[in-house]
C-alpha cells in the first residue's frame, strides 16, 4: 500500500514528468477556463494565457516548457496563421490589396518610428538593439482573430486588410532580423542579399506554383478519401513552413502563405474547412495561448525599477504605434469607429513574432535581459488589451451588420429556403450534394432534402429499406459542414412526379437534379422528365452534370438569356451563382444583355456582396456556338433557360442543351430553369 501511495506521489510531483497526466490537465484547462472567466465578461483568449501564467514555471510550476507542450504550442501558432490565410476572402483581398499594403505600411512605419528613438534615446540601447526591438512592435500576431471569425465578422473589410497587413509587416520585420543579425556578425555582404532574394524566390514559386497543382491532383484523384484530405492539407502546411525556415524567415509565414495556396481549393463551407477550424479551435490554438502564457515571468517586477521601466514603456509604446497606425487607416480609408478599435484589437496583440525577434536577439547578445524579460510582460499587455478591444467591436460590428439586415426593406428570401435533391444516379449523389451545401444559405434551419422515388410495385416496401440505408451515409457528409441532411423515400409511378408532388410536400424552394452521361436517353430526359418536372412544379430547377470536382474549376461562365431578369427565380439563381463563385473564390463571366447586367449588379449591391464578376455583351442567340471561343476546358459553364410561356423564353433555349451536352462534352454544366 505504501508504495502505491509513494508512487502516486511521485506522479504528482511538480512539475508534471506524465505525458498523459500533463495532456489531461491541459485539456481541462482548454474546457474549463473560457467557461468560468465568461462570467466575469473576461474573452476566453486571456482565459487561457493566464492559466498558462498560473500553470507555467514561473507561476506554481504545474508545467514545463516540455518538447510536447512545444510541438503542439507550434502546430498552434501555425495553426492559427493558416486558417487566417484560409479564411482570407480572396475576392475582398483583391478588391483591398492596395488598402492592405497601405495599412501594412502603416503599421510598420509607426510603431517603428515611434520606438527607436524611445529606445535609443529614453532607454539608451545602442543602435541593433534600438532598431532590432523597435522593429518588434511593428509586428503582430493575429492571436484575436478566432473571436471575429467567431462572430461572424472575418469578411468585414477592415479584418481583410488587418489580415493582408500582417504577412506584410511579419515578412519586412523578420527580413530586418536577418539583417540586424548580419549586420552584428559583420556578414552583411553582397552575397548575403543575393542569397536571400533566391530563398525567398524558390520559396514562393513551390508555394504558388508547384503547391497548388499538386493539391487539385490530389483532391481531384483521391476525391472520396476525405480524411485523407485532412492530412495532406496538414502535411502541405508544416512543409511551407519548414521551407519559409530554410528560406531564411519565420516559419509561420510559411503557415499563412499555404493558406493563401490553398484558399481557393478549400471553399469556407466544406466539410474539410469545418475540419481544419473544429481540430485547430478546440485542441491547437488554445495549447499555443497556454504556451505564450507560460513565457510570463511575473518574478520580474520584483527584479528592481530598471525592469519594471523597460517593461512599463515598451508595452506604452507597443500600444500607442499600433493605435495610431490603426487611426491613420481609419482616415484614409473613412472606416468607422468600430473598424478603426477591430484593426487596433487585431493588430495589436504581440506573440509570435514578436518572440522570434526577442529570442534571437537575445541569443545573439544584442539585447539583454531587461529587454527579454519587459517583452514577456508585453506580451501578456498586448494579447488582453488586443482581446478586449476585438470582441468590443466586433459585437458592435456584427449586431450593425445585423440591424442593417433587419432594416433592409427587402427581406431574405433565402433565410428558410429548402433545397430538394433527387437522386437517380448513386454515382452523383456526392458531388450534387456538395454543390448543394456550398450554395446553400448559412441561415437557413431547414435541410437539404434526399429524394429516392421507388416505382409503386410489389417490391416498394424493400426498394424503400434498400433507398434509405443507400443514402444514409450522405447524413455524414452533411453533419461535416453543420448542415442536417434529410432523407426522403417515396413510392411513385413516375420519378417525374414524385419529385414535384415531393417538391410541393416539403415546400421546396429550388431543385437540384443529375444531368446523366451521355446513354442516349438525354433527348428523353430533357424531352420527358425535366419537362414533366417544369409543367407540375413552379419551383427553380438546376439540372447538373460535374465532370470535375467542384473545386477544379477555374470560373464560371453564365450565359443568360434577354429579359431573364423579369422571372421570378432570377434572385434565386443570381444569388446562388455568386455564391458558388464565392465559395469556390473563382470568377464569373456572364454573357447576357446590358438590362441582365444591370439587374445583376443591383442585386449584387442590394445583398452586400463582392464577387470576382465580369460582363460580356452577347445578343446573337442564333449562333450560340459563336461562345466556344470564351470557354476553356477547367469553367463551369452555367445556362440560364426559361419555361415555355415565361418572359425569357424563346424556342431556341430549348435545343440549347443538347448542344451543351455535344459541344462542351469535356465542360461541367448547369442548365438553370428559373421559376
Amino acid at each position: 500500500m505504501s508504495d502505491f501511495f509513494s508512487h502516486l506521489l511521485h506522479e504528482f510531483e511538480l512539475p508534471l514528468k506524465n505525458p498523459v497526466l500533463v495532456f489531461s490537465l491541459v485539456l481541462f484547462i482548454i474546457l474549463l477556463a473560457p467557461i468560468l472567466l465568461k462570467r466575469f465578461n473576461i474573452p476566453g483568449i486571456i482565459g487561457l494565457i493566464l492559466s498558462g501564467v498560473v500553470v507555467g514555471p514561473f507561476g506554481f510550476n504545474i508545467l514545463e516548457k516540455s518538447s510536447a507542450v512545444e510541438l503542439f504550442s507550434t502546430i498552434g501558432l501555425l495553426y492559427i496563421m493558416f486558417i487566417a490565410g484560409l479564411e482570407l476572402d480572396m475576392n475582398e483581398f483583391k478588391a483591398n490589396r492596395n488598402k492592405s499594403l497601405l495599412f501594412g505600411l502603416f503599421t510598420f512605419v509607426f510603431p517603428l518610428a515611434i520606438g527607436y528613438p524611445v529606445c535609443r534615446y529614453f532607454l539608451g540601447y545602442d543602435f541593433n538593439a534600438s532598431f532590432l526591438t523597435a522593429s518588434m512592435f511593428a509586428t503582430h500576431t493575429l492571436v484575436a482573430y478566432p473571436i471575429v471569425s467567431k462572430l461572424g465578422v472575418s469578411k468585414n473589410p477592415a479584418v481583410a486588410i488587418t489580415v493582408g497587413g500582417t504577412i506584410l509587416t511579419d515578412t519586412a520585420v523578420l527580413i530586418i532580423l536577418a539583417v540586424i543579425l548580419g549586420n552584428s556578425q559583420g556578414d552583411l555582404s553582397r552575397e548575403f542579399w543575393i542569397r536571400l532574394a533566391i530563398s525567398l524566390a524558390i520559396f514562393s514559386a513551390i508555394i504558388f506554383l508547384i503547391i497548388p497543382r499538386i493539391a487539385q491532383w490530389f483532391f481531384q484523384k483521391l476525391e472520396s478519401e476525405k480524411h485523407a484530405h485532412y492530412i495532406f492539407v496538414l502535411s502541405i502546411v508544416f512543409f511551407a513552413a519548414f521551407l519559409a525556415e530554410v528560406a531564411g524567415v519565420e516559419p509561420i509565414i510559411g503557415a499563412f502563405v499555404a493558406g493563401l495556396a490553398l484558399n481557393r481549393l478549400i471553399p469556407h463551407s466544406s466539410a474539410l474547412m469545418n475540419r481544419i477550424e473544429f481540430i485547430g479551435n478546440s485542441l491547437f490554438i488554445p495549447f499555443f495561448l497556454i504556451s505564450v502564457g507560460m513565457l510570463v515571468d511575473v518574478r520580474v517586477i520584483l527584479k528592481g525599477p530598471a525592469a519594471l521601466i523597460v517593461a512599463g514603456t515598451l508595452s506604452v509604446v507597443a500600444i500607442f504605434g499600433k493605435w495610431v497606425a490603426a487611426w491613420f487607416t481609419q482616415l484614409a480609408f473613412k472606416y468607422s469607429a468600430p473598424q478603426r478599435k477591430l484593426i487596433f484589437g487585431l493588430s495589436s496583440a504581440h506573440a509570435a513574432a514578436t518572440l522570434a525577434v526577442i529570442l534571437v536577439g537575445y541569443k545573439a547578445n544584442i539585447l539583454d535581459e531587461n529587454i527579454l524579460n519587459g517583452t514577456i510582460i508585453l506580451i501578456l499587455i498586448t494579447c488582453v488589451v488586443a482581446s478586449f478591444a476585438t470582441e468590443k467591436a466586433a459585437k458592435t460590428i456584427a449586431l450593425s451588420e445585423e440591424n442593417g439586415e433587419t432594416e433592409s426593406a427587402a427581406p431574405n428570401i433565402f433565410t428558410d429556403e429548402h433545397i430538394l435533391l433527387p437522386i437517380a444516379n448513386p454515382d452523383n449523389i456526392e458531388k450534387l450534394l456538395e454543390f448543394a451545401l456550398l450554395v446553400k444559405d448559412k441561415k437557413s434551419v431547414n435541410p437539404v432534402s434526399l429524394l429516392s422515388v421507388v416505382p409503386n410495385n410489389e417490391e416498394a416496401e424493400q426498394n424503400i429499406i434498400r433507398s434509405k440505408n443507400k443514402l444514409e451515409k450522405y447524413v455524414q457528409q452533411g453533419s461535416a459542414t453543420e448542415t442536417q441532411v434529410k432523407i426522403i423515400a417515396t413510392i411513385d409511378h413516375n420519378a417525374a412526379s414524385g419529385i414535384a408532388r415531393t417538391s410541393r410536400e416539403i415546400m421546396a424552394d429550388f431543385i437540384i437534379i443529375g444531368w446523366p452521361h451521355r446513354s442516349g436517353f438525354l433527348e428523353k430526359l430533357i424531352g420527358e422528365k425535366v419537362e414533366s418536372i417544369l409543367n407540375n412544379t413552379e419551383r427553380t430547377l438546376f439540372v447538373t452534370h460535374f465532370e470535375y470536382p467542384l473545386v477544379a474549376h477555374k470560373r464560371i461562365i453564365v450565359i443568360a438569356p434577354p429579359l431573364s431578369e423579369r422571372e421570378a427565380g432570377f434572385e434565386l439563381w443570381c444569388n446562388k451563382i455568386i455564391r458558388l463563385s464565392q465559395e469556390l473564390s473563382v470568377p464569373a463571366i456572364v454573357f447576357s444583355e446590358e438590362k441582365t447586367k444591370q439587374a445583376m449588379e443591383s442585386e449584387i449591391a442590394k445583398n452586400k456582396l463582392s464577387p470576382a464578376i465580369t460582363y460580356q455583351l452577347f445578343e446573337d442567340w442564333e449562333d450560340f456556338l459563336v461562345l466556344s471561343r470564351h470557354i476553356q476546358k477547367d469553367d463551369l459553364v452555367v445556362l440560364i433557360s426559361a419555361r415555355k410561356g415565361s418572359f425569357s423564353h424563346m424556342y431556341l433555349l430549348d435545343s440549347l442543351p443538347l448542344k451543351l451536352e455535344k459541344y462542351f462534352e469535356k465542360n461541367s454544366k448547369i442548365v438553370v430553369y428559373p421559376s
